[in-house]
């Protein structure tokens, strides 16, 4: 339901550009920053039922590290995870469970291909992969709209002509085994950058016989960009 609020629209004919032009007015924007530190409300509808809301923390540093803490609002952290160039790795104590594995191992296990790479771009909105003339793009009133296949994992972005930020996201790998949707119905301006100031995402992975859905909103609430070093503490 609430997916579905952030996805519809009407559809538009497509405005037809040589490729040559089209190319030259493809300008996706990419976050920079150092170190970031942000902190965000956050919402957690999963398959079963069970809803949390809670307190999201994050801290970055630029293509190493991906740190996150979820606190619900009893003041207690529930989740806590870190995401590295090589692995992935989630305390989870609402769940009692932990995941501590490469990302091949991931995949494997859970049928959803990502990377730190993708992380960043999930939360900065850009887009999923490097721009290449083998990709297909499109011009749709006021977005491009851009697919992208990538080691078995199809892509297609909207991406506002504007800010040249991603605004919707579908993502899903060619054996149908996990699928992730993201959708940006806002943005603020962080040191002269655009950035998503709300999220919607919704991912879909295999566990043993069934298919998990989860249902993740996010608003931020306070953005922090700096040069000094933050700490990433974790431990299991």
């Amino acid at each position: 339901m609430i997916f579905s609020l952030f996805i519809s629209g009407c559809a538009k004919k497509p405005i037809l550009y040589s490729s040559d032009e089209i190319m030259e007015e493809f300008i996706p924007n990419y976050f920079e920053y150092k170190y970031l530190s942000a902190r965000a409300r956050i919402v957690i509808e999963e398959s079963s039922g069970k809803t949390t809301r809670g307190t999201l923390n994050i801290r970055a540093k630029k293509d190493s590290v991906l740190w996150f803490s979820i606190t619900p609002g009893l003041g207690i952290e529930a989740v806590r995870g870190m995401v590295t160039r090589d692995k992935i790795r989630i305390k989870d104590r609402m769940n009692g469970e932990d995941i501590n594995m490469n990302f091949a191992e991931f995949e494997d296990r859970f049928g959803l291909k990502l990377s730190l790479e993708t992380f960043q771009n999930l939360v900065f909105a850009n887009i999923p992969n490097e721009f290449s003339y083998r990709d297909r793009l499109l011009r749709i009133g006021k977005s491009f709209e851009l697919t992208q296949v990538r080691d078995g994992v199809r892509y297609h972005s909207k991406v506002s002509t504007t800010h040249g930020k991603v605004e919707e996201l579908t993502s899903n790998s060619l054996n149908n085994l996990g699928a992730l949707l993201a959708s940006y119905p806002s943005f603020e301006t962080v040191n002269k950058q655009p950035f998503p100031s709300k999220m919607l995402v919704k991912l879909s992975f295999k566990i043993p016989e069934e298919i998990q859905n989860f249902i993740i909103l996010v608003e931020m609430t306070k953005i922090d960009t700096q040069e000094n070093s933050l700490s990433f503490p974790f431990q299991f």
